[in-house]
């Protein structure tokens, strides 16, 4: 089984340091979250998540889910265990006080979700999307469906889910055949199937809110006619109570590769008595609150599951010997431990440098996004939602990918044992290569990105992204100037490929959709290099307080800008070579 130890110390050095964000700071509601009550909750979620929740990851991957005489079973300790993490509030953590919430800001509630990444993320699912339901719900709803809901779901005492995919279409929604038809008491009857549905049925609460998309019988076809549902599991009584269950089943639990502990549920709809949520046709436009909240928090994932990969790998290597290193002069044929090798320790500097410039980049988009949510001047709060907008894909798609490449190198470091099951590395690959895939195909957040984040009605993002990066630059200290040297190479590098970006989007789509992929990868080295920045500014000025960690976090930057930046040579190359060469090709 894997360990894991939080990361709190860094987390608390984001929090204290790089708190800067001056319209972030003039939001008055989060004038009392203090950086010792930050403390307290991580020290106490760092308790839960290695104590309780770690062990359940093994659990879930060796007894799955199970779907039994119509009810869906969780694997073992999972009931006990929600039923501690509901009690200590943390599904409450970043939700409103109106409704029972503890009302924390994204800043503190993401390193929450990325030790719960880290822990299980099998265990995380089930109340993950609760969270984002919660959300969906509290910006579209009524206030009557509000104050009915809320409560309950804030509590933990029941769950949401986001019900999209149907066998007939996953990306294109447009195609979807669930139908709508209203009652005469304003309610409808939906009826139709959904598939790959996360948490869409299980025995840890006593309602399950389904937040589906289908069409009104009535409504035009494409995605123009998709409107919101609120269909729960068991229908809620006028008094709040739940009643009789409602026209929903479990057809099948899908079998996985990985995240085994999570139910994954084809879902039937048959007469399911449901609400419209927002406007009628407007469904999309609602649930995307849900999702684009939700593909930050996948990105999460895979950064804590990365976490995770790492600190077992740096672990092992400095108990597994293997071989003489060159330092290694013994005659007495002694091995060396195999952190002592070149190539290994270019594997785990390679993964510390990812996720802690992940994590500052993470933190920064926390604070993007409360501004964007709560500001109250509607200018700053436009800047930082288009910047957010920007960043939803990159964060979703190159924390992912990363992932998949960490976890692949631990399995390397680990050599034939990190491909057995006893270690647990083999499982945090296939959990996390989940990762990619669901809330919209990476390449799919490559295609949004380039096609309609880069430029939207408020303007060229990219270019007052990247103004923001320079004008920052230009005020940095003397002793970081070699990186911020290294990083405006490669700014002009983006700008390039953001010129030819926009440029081919009008003459050859083909040749924008080929570099998509690549294009985001850049934006992404991009934008951890200049969280690391950031850092670096913090750790040279503060450098004699605490001479072991910031000394830690500059030679970590040193490989970065070294190692892993100039990886956008290789993006640049290839995505401007055009698509002739793809799109030409026979296949046989």
């Amino acid at each position: 089984m894997t360990t894991y130890t939080a990361p709190i110390n860094d987390m608390m050095f984001l929090y204290e340091k790089l708190r800067n964000n001056k319209s972030y700071n003039e939001l008055a509601k989060y004038k009392d979250i203090t950086p010792d009550l930050v403390k307290d909750i991580l020290e106490e979620a760092a308790k839960i998540n290695q104590n309780l929740i770690l062990p359940l990851a093994k659990a879930g991957d060796e007894s799955p889910a199970v779907l039994e005489n119509g009810v869906v079973r969780t694997p073992p300790g999972y009931k006990e265990a929600y039923k501690k993490y509901i009690e200590d509030g943390w599904t409450s953590l970043s939700c409103d006080t109106k409704y029972g919430g503890q009302g924390m800001p994204k800043t503190v509630s993401a390193f929450f979700d990325e030790m719960l990444s880290s822990a299980s993320l099998s265990f995380k699912l089930y109340s993950e999307l609760s969270i984002g339901a919660y959300n969906c719900i509290n910006h579209h709803a009524t206030e009557e469906v509000k104050n009915k809901y809320l409560p309950k779901m804030v509590e933990g005492k029941w769950s949401g889910t986001m019900c999209l995919t149907e066998p007939v279409c996953g990306t294109d929604l447009g195609l979807l055949k669930t139908k709508a038809v209203e009652q005469p008491d304003g309610s409808y009857k939906l009826t139709g199937q959904k598939i790959f549905i996360t948490s869409g049925d299980h025995d840890l609460t006593e309602n399950i809110i389904h937040l589906v998309i289908a069409r009104s019988s009535d409504s035009p076809s494409g995605t123009k006619g998709i409107s919101l549902f609120l269909v729960p599991k068991y229908i809620v009584r006028d008094d709040g109570t739940v009643g009789p269950r409602n026209g929903i089943s479990t057809g099948s639990i899908e079998s996985k590769m990985g995240i085994k502990g999570s139910a994954t549920c084809v879902l039937n709809f048959d007469d399911a008595v449901g609400y419209m949520i927002g406007p009628k046709n407007k469904g999309l436009n609602s649930m995307f609150t849900m999702m684009n909240l939700e593909r930050i928090v996948v990105g999460i994932q895979g950064l804590g599951i990365s976490e995770t990969a790492y600190q077992n790998s740096l672990i092992y290597s400095k108990e597994r010997k293997q071989g003489k290193s060159n330092k290694n002069h013994s005659s007495n044929g002694s091995a060396d431990f195999i952190i002592e090798h070149a190539d290994i320790r270019r594997s785990l500097l390679n993964m510390k440098s990812i996720i802690e410039g992940e994590r500052a980049l993470c933190f920064w988009l926390s604070q993007q996004t409360e501004v964007s949510l709560n500001h109250e001047d509607k200018d700053v709060k436009q800047e930082a939602s288009d910047y957010v907008s920007l960043m939803t894909p990159v964060v979703k798609a190159f924390f992912t990918d990363m992932g998949s490449e960490i976890t692949s190198d631990a399995m390397q470091i680990f050599g034939g044992y990190g491909y057995t099951k006893d270690q647990g590395i083999e499982q945090l690959y296939r959990d996390n290569r989940i990762t990619p895939i669901y809330e919209g195909t990476n390449s799919v957040q490559a295609i949004d990105l380039v096609f309609r984040k880069l430029v939207n009605r408020n303007g060229d993002i990219i270019d007052k992204y990247i103004k923001m990066i320079k004008n920052d630059l230009d005020s940095t200290n003397d002793k970081i100037k070699p990186f911020v040297l290294k990083i405006n190479l490669y700014l002009e590098k983006l700008e390039s490929f953001s010129s030819w970006i926009k440029d081919k989007i009008q003459s050859s789509k083909d040749d924008a959709n080929a570099a998509c992929n690549d294009y985001l990868k850049v934006l992404g080295l991009i934008a951890v290099a200049y969280s690391w920045i950031k850092v670096l500014e913090v750790s040279f000025e503060d450098y004699d307080n605490n001479k072991i960690f910031y000394e830690d976090k500059i030679q970590t930057a040193n490989f970065f800008f070294e190692r892993v930046l100039p990886r956008i040579d290789s993006h640049c190359a290839t995505g401007t070579s055009g698509s002739k060469y793809i799109m030409d090709f026979k296949f046989n």
